[in-house]
């Protein structure tokens, strides 16, 4: 006696004679039970399976996992960056493209002039500046070699005056009927060292201010004019650019690179005028420190070479206290390494 299951409508599911479930009603029913579901589950995805156990169905439903709640759908589709990537290789290409450029123009300019074929601009006042320190330069430095000659045989002098002054001191002991003759002679000879090297300290304070100044302040200032000139370089090669493209026909394909070329004169006459202004500055207190670093310098050698050769010993090391000078203590050599342990 067959009893009839009280069964849901939606889930009587008809099957085929050989016992497989018919696909057309399968479909219509995911259907239907997916329509019937409500939109709050927030279930991803729905699966309707059915499984066998004898001669009755049953409706199964599998859900996938919760994922919040909306349901998420990937699209496929170009990825759009926001940004984009900076190459290195690239932005060293460009600008070993742009110094490529620069370096053409400058060289066609440098080549132009000395061929007289071009124009350049000219600071009348600034080049004669630059000029007369460059030749002052030069004489400084040939000061500056003269003097380290007379020091070094100053040295050698005073080092061969101490040298007879002991031999003189020595005999003294050991002759006694030429005691007070040796002896006279070894002082003598030990106060002309002693002299000498308060010359020579002093001469060695010019030098070293000397070389300072020239080596060191006028090279500074002289670098700062190699700027300018490459500066001035750069800026007559790209006015004479400009002109150029000015001269030539206007259309749609000059007219932008009139306006680059406009542009990069611009950047080039401020970096050019920039330039000029410092070396001006620089010059005017180089100016102010050589008179003051000389004036100084000139009368410490004056007065020591004076005092020296007059034999006033007294105002020669009052020479050096007024200039600040301080001799090594003759005869004292700087202690060893183990002797500071």
């Amino acid at each position: 006696m067959d009893q009839e299951s009280p069964k849901n409508s939606a889930a009587e599911i008809p099957v085929t004679s050989n016992g497989e479930v018919e696909d057309s009603h399968e479909h219509n029913f995911n259907r239907d039970l997916k329509r019937s579901l409500p939109s709050g589950l927030g279930l991803s995805e729905t699966q309707i399976t059915s499984h066998g156990f004898d001669s009755t169905k049953e409706g199964v439903i599998e859900a996938g996992a919760f994922q919040g709640g909306q349901r998420t759908q990937t699209k496929s589709g170009p990825v759009i960056l926001a940004d984009e990537i900076k190459n290195p290789a690239m932005e060293k290409l460009e600008l070993v493209r742009k110094w490529s450029l620069n370096t053409y123009k400058c060289t066609r300019q440098i080549i132009s002039e000395k061929l007289g074929r071009g124009s350049r601009t000219v600071d009348l006042e600034l080049e004669a500046q630059i000029d007369i320190l460059r030749d002052n330069k030069k004489k400084y430095e040939n000061i500056l070699k003269l003097a380290q000659t007379l020091s070094t045989q100053l040295f050698q002098m005073v080092h061969t005056q101490r040298q007879l002054g002991d031999a003189f001191a020595d005999l003294s002991l050991k002759s006694l009927e030429l005691h007070e003759e040796f002896g006279y002679n070894a002082d003598t000879q030990k106060l002309l060292a002693k002299n000498g090297e308060t010359l020579l300290g002093a001469i060695n304070f010019f030098i070293a201010s000397v070389n300072t100044l020239v080596n060191k302040t006028i090279e500074d200032t002289l670098m700062t004019v190699k700027q300018y000139e490459n500066a001035r370089i750069e800026y007559d090669a790209y006015r004479t650019d400009l002109e150029e493209l000015n001269l030539g026909p206007r259309d749609a394909n000059t007219l932008p690179k009139i306006e680059q070329s406009q542009h990069l004169f611009q950047a080039h006459k401020e970096k050019y005028d920039k330039m000029r202004n410092d070396v001006s500055i620089k010059l005017k207190f180089l100016e102010e420190n050589k008179v003051k670093v000389l004036h100084n310098q000139l009368v410490l050698f004056h007065n020591a070479i004076a005092a020296y050769f007059a034999g006033n010993q007294k105002q020669l090391e009052q020479t050096l206290k007024q200039f600040h000078i301080k001799l090594k203590t003759p005869g004292v050599d700087a202690p060893s390494w183990l002797e500071e342990q």
